[in-house]
């Protein structure tokens, strides 16, 4: 059996804030780097043969600490990168509320959010799913641990299991610094093992991106 550990990054002042990052290359603050370091340790029982992350500063960093106890090298893939929310990028929710009402209102109905640049959930599920398959396939039979984003790792995992957005939208979203695990064989391909795990210190309510 393959096991892929899609891992979301530590938190940063703009989640903590419900500002929206998507792709902006935020970093962690003290709190995500106190989060990544206590995850860590639970991730290196694992065992992992190989971390894969999203190029951009917050998830590189996360992986960073369990590359520290593994002495793995973390390759980084901009494929993980969090969803592109285009002209909300930089704003909070509230002032995207304002600015943008009815593309906020699609947006929370699950639709897509039109002339916003915000990047279709197909699209991301795509991209984040063929990275995250390929990461698989790079040690077949073993275990591979991915830091990326929330958004990014609900449809990426979701591509993997032929989920659709209506099913994801049912899925609890991903804690800061917790992790779903899929387990792969050739009989019944991708299943979920776990979902949301991690260490149960410091659990902020999560920002959506």
């Amino acid at each position: 059996m393959t096991r892929l550990i899609v891992w979301r990054h530590g938190n940063t002042d703009w989640n903590a804030t419900d500002r929206v990052q998507g792709q902006t290359d935020t970093p962690l603050n003290d709190l995500g780097r106190e989060q990544a370091e206590s995850a860590a340790p639970l991730l290196a029982g694992f065992h992992p043969d190989a971390i894969v992350a999203s190029d951009l500063r917050r998830a590189a960093d996360t992986a960073a600490a369990l590359a520290a106890l593994t002495g793995l090298p973390v390759r980084t893939d901009a494929r993980l990168r969090e969803r592109s929310y285009g002209k909300w990028q930089g704003l909070t929710m509230a002032e995207v509320a304002e600015r943008f009402p009815t593309e906020h209102a699609r947006w929370r109905a699950g639709e897509q959010p039109q002339g916003c640049d915000v990047e279709t959930l197909d699209d991301l599920g795509k991209r984040v799913g063929q990275a995250l398959q390929e990461a698989a396939d790079q040690v077949p039979g073993g275990t591979v641990v991915v830091a990326t984003h929330g958004g990014a790792a609900r449809q990426g995992c979701g591509f993997l299991l032929g989920w659709s957005s209506e099913v994801l939208r049912r899925v609890g979203p991903l804690q800061n610094c917790h992790w779903t695990e899929l387990g792969h064989d050739h009989v019944r391909g991708w299943w979920l093992r776990a979902h949301n795990t991690g260490p149960s210190a410091h659990r902020p309510t999560p920002s959506p991106v």
